[in-house]
């Protein structure tokens, strides 16, 4: 629901663009560009997914190779290696090869705060 309009010898007064102008420009001024909500949607998108998040998880403390991975969340090793493409895809996990066994990681600290943040805010009550 809008403001009400309210007429003035049968004319409509024109609504203003904003309760708060000042607010509201602050505001413009302070969001992200398109793009950067872009990623950051596709970010979230990612980070949607149970199983993503119990990876993210499990790699908070270090590094994992696929197998490790599947027998802790008990998974097949090509369920885990999907998600952790699309991961590697938004720069949330990286690997090192070591011969022919991929350790993954968080791919920084970022992750790892983003994490410790998100359960904050849902263990808070």
């Amino acid at each position: 629901m809008g403001l009400p309009v309210r007429k003035h010898g049968g004319v409509e007064a024109k609504k203003p663009e904003f309760i708060d102008g000042e607010s509201a420009r602050a505001a413009r001024t302070a969001m992200p560009s398109d793009r950067m909500v872009r990623a950051l949607a596709e970010t979230f998108g990612t980070l949607s997914d149970p199983t993503r998040v119990r990876i993210i998880s499990a790699l908070a403390g270090q590094e994992l190779c696929v197998f490790d991975l599947a027998r802790l969340l008990g998974l097949s090793g090509s369920a885990i290696s999907h998600q952790l493409r699309l991961l590697r895809g938004q720069r949330l996990v990286k690997y090192r090869k070591e011969g022919k066994i991929a350790f993954y990681s968080l791919d920084d600290d970022h992750i790892r705060n983003l994490m410790e943040e998100c359960i904050k805010h849902v263990t808070v009550e």
